[in-house]
């Protein structure tokens, strides 16, 4: 076994085991030790390991990251929490707006900037419920998981799906096919954490008192800024549908163009200064550390050694949420792409594989972008969302349940 596979595992288990300690080590702490290991060790040169750094995630991240900083000290997170949420007197009726209002919202503005907005709304809203953050937490973190299955632009490993699948009519086909299951999915969701925290979710619940917005100017700012993700978000929507080819807007020049209004803030110094800067070292991270997995080759050859069908619907479900464990959906989907696209694949198996890359976030917290989002969050936050084995326990049987939804809609077809 290679090294830097070794290296892997022994993350992967810090990280599963990073809360019996009696200091909880940060999430993006031990992935920037398992950087440097493979550095250390020469599993990977250093300007292989900076071009591994993929700049548009990066960009994309800061420039959202620095939106939701000035969304939530300006006050706009908390009166925005009060609209969305204005209407439910208990957990139950919460639960169900997160689930259906932010999980079907990541459908269109992708499920990692639904995580990150998402949080501090939540945190906000259980300031008096401390009982009710797990719950609502798992149920966010689900919830944008299933929604962005739908959406070639839900998550970044549909779009990558979507771009070098060479599927025609992305958002036609993705919609066509997985619409109704990943409604089906999200009502799964919904009655399964009902069901599991029935009595927390009973709870009336107390409105937060919202605080008082004395800068009307900076919440002016933030107001244009969120205006202009959500146009240029559907301008890239229309784009892609009608394959304007000449015109390619990236989700990073989206969230740098839609943070500008900001930086005229007299706040902007103070927004990077409490900028979730240790989300940005875990994605950097990962980056290097999957790079160096994936040049070693171990994935690669096992697969193709394994003398499996790849393109059968269900080998494409059981590897991709297997293997996204271990190194994440995007890595196992430029890997499993390929081979592939080497097959007799259709539209079905590139959704099948997008689908499956996806729901495999709602398995382990290490399987989506968007949990350690959220747990990044809650920490910055001096908050304990839910850990490696309690995610792990609602999430397996709900994946298990997903699974069954998206292969028995797609084998009909």
């Amino acid at each position: 076994m290679p090294s830097t596979v070794i290296i892997l595992l022994i993350i992967l288990i810090a990280i599963a085991l990073r809360q019996v300690v009696r200091v909880i080590i940060p999430i993006w702490a031990i992935m920037a030790t398992g950087a440097i290991a493979v550095l250390l060790c020469q599993q990977i040169t250093p300007s292989r390991a900076f071009a591994a750094v993929e700049p548009d995630v990066m960009l994309y991240l800061f420039g959202v990251f620095f939106i939701s900083q000035a969304a939530e000290e300006s006050g706009y997170l908390a009166f925005l929490t009060d609209q969305i949420f204005y209407y439910a007197n208990n957990g139950k009726q919460t639960l169900m707006l997160i689930v259906f209002i932010l999980g079907l919202s990541s459908a269109v503005l992708m499920n990692d900037t639904i995580a990150i907005i998402g949080t501090p709304i939540i945190l906000q809203l259980c300031q008096s419920h401390k009982n009710l953050i797990k719950p609502l937490l798992l149920a966010l973190a689900f919830s944008i998981t299933i929604g962005s299955t739908m959406s070639p632009i839900g998550n970044p490993q549909n779009l990558l799906i979507a771009i070098k699948g060479e599927m025609a009519s992305p958002f036609f086909e993705f919609f066509k096919h997985l619409a109704v299951p990943t409604l089906l999915n999200l009502g799964i969701v919904y009655f399964f954490i009902l069901f599991l925290y029935r009595n927390e979710l009973k709870e009336p619940i107390k409105k937060p008192v919202l605080p008082l917005i004395n800068d009307r100017s900076n919440l002016t700012l933030v107001k244009m800024s969120l205006l202009m993700m959500l146009v240029l978000t559907m301008i890239k929507i229309l784009t892609d549908f009608l394959h304007y080819s000449e015109f390619q807007l990236n989700f990073s020049y989206i969230a740098l163009l839609s943070s500008v209004p900001i930086w005229f803030s007299k706040h902007r110094w103070n927004y990077i200064k409490r900028l979730d800067w240790g989300t940005l070292v875990f994605f950097a991270s990962t980056f290097i550390l999957m790079q160096s997995v994936w040049d070693s080759g171990f994935f690669q050859t096992g697969m193709s050694d394994s003398h499996i069908d790849v393109s059968h619907i269900v080998v494409i479900f059981i590897v991709s949420i297997a293997l996204s464990q271990l190194i994440s959906n995007v890595p196992l989907v430029t890997i499993y792409l390929p081979l592939l696209m080497s097959h007799n694949h259709s539209s079905i198996t590139l959704l099948s594989l997008a689908a499956g890359s996806t729901i495999a976030g709602n398995l382990s917290i290490l399987g989506a972008a968007s949990n350690i989002i959220i747990i990044q969050n809650s920490e910055k936050r001096g908050i304990r969302g839910f850990g490696f084995l309690e995610f792990i326990l609602v999430g397996a049987p709900l994946t298990l349940l997903n699974l069954l939804v998206y292969v028995s809609f797609l084998q009909k077809i």
